[in-house]
């Protein structure tokens, strides 16, 4: 590789990795806010368990709207380019995270607050509908080959520098008297990331578009409906995308954002130990997830995320023991291993993974809607579900484990169904998958051209 072409691949790699790092701070603030603040100030007092569950019912809201946003934002870096759209998603959800900062209290203007939260909440989930698929994508199409997954793990080393600046704020604010916290200083972050976002718009603005968008631009091959096209062609990809999604999105929004409610409600554990939990796990897998995603290149993504899978089902029932030691090494080491082992397996890989089963025509679509419809299910639900099964089973753990080992074999078995796709050439895969009429045991590799065969 040239040295402009490292310059060029650093470039993206720090337009990847500091983009999806403030996006997902902006993101993770809210999760953690909904365990420790807007069940407090957000709805009606007196009522524990009730505001508790509609704290995460908000938090669910902002998954469950990422699908539409996955659709729109998807197509939109199908027809105009991924940086464009990932400028926009950036702009999106910065203002919305901001505006959450100057939302009043129930206290103050009774249910225009949960109203507001509510609507900055949703601008928040349909911004992230993209952004991690569109990072990936960036990553993937701009890397060589035989680092794709190092690269591709970028995204998601974004992700818990995010996890880790939400987690490591509330961690230093919680330690306020709660008074002050609850009364104005839980406002500070949403408020910091407004000059957050601009230094990571300065870096976005400056990276290229990919040689794979531009070779579809080039020879006129941009779908007019990337949709329709999706939805014909590549119907077993995107399942074998929302499968692996499960227990990557469910099993971690389980551990980052129930068990914090838990171990002060149940548990009661100072507020503090969870963030700081979260953050010590984050700060692991900052260097786990690249490590993942480069094992990937190695091995094979099959491998790697079926290792994930596997790992986050046999580990769920010793997650909770160590968490109801009622210590807090237990929790932390709990944290560490869940966060920092199992599940950044999967999403140091799944960057790569899930950019090479979609042709390039159709790639941000696939991506995005395959992983976010997944994520809206698993990740949106799961700690909303951890909440009811938990107060049904009067306080108890285990039946959330019993929900993190089914979200994992499912993924589990999605994995099993892909097949390895690691040494695409991805400036050559445009077409789709589906586009000679043969049926799949007939098609020696689904995702690879005769070309592409060959090239492997």
């Amino acid at each position: 590789m040239s040295t402009k072409q490292k310059s060029s691949m650093k470039g993206v790699a720090a337009a990847s990795l500091v983009g999806s790092a403030l996006e997902w701070f902006d993101y993770f603030l809210y999760g953690t806010a909904a365990a420790l603040v807007f069940n407090e100030i957000m709805f009606p007092k007196g009522h524990e368990f009730v505001s508790t569950l509609l704290a995460f019912s908000t938090l669910a809201l902002g998954f469950f709207v990422r699908p539409f946003g996955a659709v729109y934002f998807g197509q939109l870096g199908d027809k105009i380019g991924r940086k464009k759209v990932l400028v926009i998603t950036l702009l999106l959800m910065g203002t919305a995270t901001t505006l959450i900062g100057f939302v009043p209290t129930y206290e103050s203007v009774g249910l225009w607050a949960p109203v507001m939260l509510v609507t900055l909440r949703l601008i928040q989930g349909f911004g992230a509908g993209a952004e991690f698929g569109g990072a990936a994508i960036l990553s993937a199409e701009s890397a060589p080959a035989h680092r794709r997954g190092f690269y591709s793990s970028f995204p998601g080393v974004g992700v818990y520098i995010g996890l880790l600046l939400s987690a490591g704020t509330f961690a230093i604010l919680t330690q306020l008297p709660k008074e002050i916290f609850l009364g104005w200083a839980w406002r500070i972050p949403f408020l910091f990331s407004a000059l957050l976002v601009v230094v990571a718009l300065v870096i976005r603005m400056k990276i290229s578009e990919t040689a794979a968008f531009e070779k579809l631009s080039e020879t006129e091959a941009v779908s007019k409906s990337p949709l329709r096209d999706l939805i014909r062609t590549e119907r077993r990809s995107l399942l074998v995308v929302a499968g692996s999604q499960v227990a990557q999105s469910g099993v971690s929004y389980v551990y980052q954002t129930f068990v914090i409610a838990y171990i002060v409600g149940t548990l009661h554990m100072s507020p503090s130990v969870g963030p700081v939990a979260v953050a010590v796990a984050a700060a692991v897998a900052m260097f786990t997830t690249p490590m993942f995603g480069a094992l990937s290149d190695r091995f094979g993504r099959r491998a790697v995320y079926m290792f994930g899978a596997v790992f986050s089902a046999l580990f769920a029932f010793p997650f909770f023991w160590l968490v109801n030691t009622g210590t807090t090494w237990g929790v932390i080491t709990a944290m560490t291993l869940g966060v920092g082992v199992g599940v950044a397996a999967m999403l140091g890989t799944q960057g790569s993974f899930f950019s090479e089963v979609f042709p390039s025509k159709v790639r941000f679509s696939g991506l995005s809607l395959g992983r976010e419809i997944s994520a809206s299910l698993s990740g949106g639900i799961a700690p909303l579900a951890a909440v009811i099964l938990s107060s049904m089973a009067g306080g108890a753990s285990w039946p959330v484990a019993c929900l993190a080992v089914a979200m994992s074999l499912v993924t589990v078995i999605a994995v099993a169904c892909a097949r390895e796709t690691h040494k695409l050439d991805l400036t050559e895969f445009t077409e789709s998958s589906d586009a000679v009429e043969v049926s799949d045991h007939e098609r020696p590799r689904p995702y690879v051209s005769d070309k592409q065969t060959k090239l492997s």
